[in-house]
């Protein structure tokens, strides 16, 4: 019997949703492992949920993740748990937990990674807490969202007290907010800090990365309105700034299609981000998360290979990045693909569900990701309200030396469509075509052209029916 493809993008399970992660690599017991601490998205009709719970996986494979059950439940039978934060300092880990939407932080402690944490404090902390353990031992917290400054205090020994001399407020600027749109002279439009405060030490720069609301059009990613999709960053010689010459990691709005003159258009849902960067086993990554279903309240972790490197000027680059005779000079958001950290792509041989999808594009209708909660290894999420014109898109699948004969499709209902599989662009050539009759889910069609090594697939359903829709489960190759 087949497998389905584990640890893609997302890399959880696809019934799981925990956004605003932030990774972290703890040596627990002789093992490094990289563990991931974010909100929990089981309210369905809200943000984040009453508990956190933790994911791990080795440093050696980031496509096997270990569930380590709940760390930590809301003290309040009306608190909101949002996005967390976890530090070691000499044996013990330090959870800060955003009680009652983000109005009050407390911190908890455990001798285990994984928690459970206990014994929660009071802090003065506000939304969206990150801490930051430098080299010398002192820790320093930064916080704050969209409607309020952002902060930076040094914390006492205790993990919990704000040394109140080191307070710096609105190091970066704060960007208008949708909800208090005020103006009370600190807005900038230009590296707008919106919320998700993550800092990190990164070759020996510190490094502020946050969530930015562009209020400016982006005609390059296809942005006309104010759009906080991307996580960014700036740098700085010390912990409370000057913070300058940042840029883009990432942006959840998927494939971006570029047409003759530059301009592009997004192919996925883009909604708030969160997260952050972390070295493992020699390598970097950004994990954020993207959005499924149709609002905020479904998102789920997400991660990508990143380049980091420090230019002779200086300044550190991070994302995807431009080298002129070996030297950065300058770097753009990582694209977002389906594989994660299956950087040579999805083994084209397993049931791939249609939930791994980073590219849902054309068609009358709005297709989109339909969230799972089913826990289960072989959940599929599929793809529903498809129209035809609709693509939807895969990068990249590895196909082996050996090329593939056939390709199953299963759709979620029996429908009458024509399923073309197309490779490299959406636009692509057709390898495939499958013509579904209407009283079937699941249809095998060959493969016309063959294909091998690493490719983007595309799937494009076409209907003569203009009001009929369809969904899409699985597929695999043979």
């Amino acid at each position: 019997m087949k497998e389905f493809i584990k640890g893609a993008n997302p890399y959880m399970p696809l019934w799981e949703h925990v956004p605003d992660g932030e990774p972290r690599v703890f040596e627990h017991n002789g093992e490094k492992r990289v563990y991931v601490y974010g909100s929990h998205d089981i309210e369905r009709e809200q943000y984040c949920g009453r508990n956190y719970v933790v994911w791990s996986a080795p440093v050696t494979d980031l496509t096997d993740w270990t569930y380590h059950g709940v760390s930590y439940t809301a003290l309040y039978e009306d608190s909101i748990l949002y996005a967390p934060d976890v530090v070691k300092k000499g044996d013990t880990y330090y959870l800060y937990a955003a009680e009652r939407k983000g109005s009050l932080v407390v911190v908890a402690s455990s001798k285990t990674p994984w928690g459970p944490f206990e014994n929660p404090v009071p802090t003065k902390l506000g939304f969206d807490p990150g801490v930051l353990v430098d080299d010398d031992g002192k820790v320093y917290a930064y916080w704050g969202g969209c409607a309020a400054p952002c902060y930076i205090a040094e914390l006492e020994d205790d993990m919990a007290t704000i040394r109140e001399d080191t307070l710096v407020s609105n190091p970066l600027g704060h960007s208008t907010c949708p909800w208090d749109p005020r103006d009370d002279g600190h807005i900038s439009l230009i590296d707008a800090f919106f919320e998700a405060s993550s800092p990190r030490k990164v070759l020996g720069k510190y490094v502020f990365i946050y969530s930015k609301r562009y209020e400016i059009p982006l005609p390059q990613y296809g942005i006309h309105e104010p759009c906080n999709g991307f996580l960014s960053y700036r740098i700085s010689d010390t912990p409370f700034g000057p913070f300058h010459d940042g840029g883009d990691i990432s942006l959840n709005g998927g494939e971006i299609l570029k047409d003759s003159e530059g301009h592009g258009t997004m192919t996925y849902r883009w909604g708030n981000n969160h997260g952050s960067i972390m070295e493992v086993n020699g390598h970097w990554y950004v994990f954020y998360h993207r959005q499924t279903g149709v609002n905020e309240f479904s998102r789920q972790a997400m991660l990508e290979p990143v380049d980091v490197a420090l230019g002779g000027d200086g300044r550190l680059y991070i994302g995807d990045i431009t080298y002129l005779d070996g030297e950065p000079v300058a770097s753009q958001p990582v694209e977002m693909t389906s594989q994660g950290a299956h950087v040579n792509g999805l083994d084209a041989r397993k049931w791939i569900s249609a939930g791994y999808a980073c590219h849902i594009f054309g068609g009358r209708t709005n297709a989109y990701i339909r969230p799972g909660y089913e826990q289960r290894d072989d959940i599929s999420t599929p793809v529903v309200d498809i129209s035809s014109g609709t693509t939807v898109g895969f990068r990249y699948l590895q196909f082996g030396a050996n090329p593939p004969k056939s390709v199953t499709v299963v759709l979620g209902e029996a429908r009458k469509v024509r399923v073309n599989v197309r490779t490299d662009s959406y636009r692509g050539r057709v390898a495939a075509t499958l013509d579904f009759p209407g009283n079937a889910k699941e249809l095998t069609a060959p493969l016309t052209a063959g294909v091998i090594g690493r490719h983007a697939v595309y799937f494009e359903f076409l209907s003569e029916d203009a009001e009929g829709v369809c969904s899409f489960d699985r597929f695999t190759f043979d």
